[in-house]
């Protein structure tokens, strides 16, 4: 998943580029908040990704030990 852009991030958004840029210069609480949104989806889609790595790889390591059984 490519990092998004603040273009990206304002048209999810539905506001303007201008919007995000105003709120990190006049309301950076509200900037934080949106912008730890976005990192939290990032991290929340690539740890999905990490764990059905993880069963793919314990599904072929059962496999293998089933075959000798």
């Amino acid at each position: 998943m490519a990092k998004k852009s603040k273009r990206d991030m304002a048209y999810e958004l539905d506001i303007d580029v201008s919007t995000l840029y105003n709120w990190r210069k006049y309301k950076p609480n509200l900037y934080r908040i949106v912008m730890l949104g976005f990192k939290f989806d990032e991290l929340l889609e690539k740890n999905r990704k990490n764990y059905e790595e993880l069963l793919e790889l314990n599904q072929m390591i059962q496999d293998e030990i089933d075959k000798f059984k």
